[in-house]
């Protein structure tokens, strides 16, 4: 796959498509190999391809930077899980799958209460389902769940006054992200786990037409 005709815009999407559920690499593979790009368009590649391959380990290195950033302020640990939490809703997977465990622990106490996290039928144009469906979790649209925890998250930063800290700690995560995403070589694991996902995701939604 050429990554260097890959615009933000289309990585930005398959991010936010793509299963987050997935482990993280292995720290062996993660700080495996290193080397400075030979061009501008192959740092452009490369810092596409290893966003995309190493996106959940990026995501803790940002999240357990800025929990090291907060430990003297508790409730800042707590805005930055929220705030972490409230990003995560935006990936469809994440939502899925969180909306999917929360109705299934829900129905072990209250099968009636869980009935109504239900999410609605997806309509149907033609004899065939929309192409383009909203996303719910536990029978709620997803933004009213991204504005609940964001609020939250918000409030908590503002009690805790960690505001600045926290710019500083997410700017230190960014800047780490960045580097590694810029020298760490691709693998040919990288490149073919890319296009095994990629299939995977084309062959789901023709199997949906």
């Amino acid at each position: 796959m050429d990554w260097g005709n890959v615009t933000a815009e289309d990585l930005v999407d398959a991010l936010r498509e793509v299963d987050w559920s997935l482990p993280p690499r292995p720290l062996s593979e993660f700080f495996s190999r290193f080397t400075v790009p030979r061009s501008s368009s192959k740092w452009n590649s490369r810092l596409k391809c290893n966003l995309y391959y190493y996106r959940t380990n990026y995501f803790l290195l940002i999240v357990s930077v800025l929990i090291l950033g907060f430990l003297r302020r508790p409730l800042a640990i707590v805005a930055a899980l929220l705030t972490a939490l409230s990003i995560a809703f935006l990936n469809d997977s994440f939502a899925g799958t969180f909306s999917e465990k929360v109705t299934r622990t829900v129905r072990q106490f209250s099968p009636h209460l869980a009935a109504k996290m239900r999410p609605p039928l997806t309509p149907v144009i033609r004899g065939r389902p929309s192409a383009k469906r909203a996303i719910y979790i536990c029978g709620r649209p997803r933004w009213v769940f991204v504005l609940l925890f964001s609020s939250a998250s918000f409030i908590l930063w503002f009690v805790s006054a960690g505001l600045l800290t926290v710019l500083w700690a997410l700017a230190i995560g960014l800047l780490a992200t960045i580097l590694h995403a810029s020298f760490r070589t691709p693998n040919l694991k990288a490149r073919l786990n890319t296009f095994r996902e990629e299939f995977r995701a084309v062959w789901r939604n023709y199997s949906e037409l």
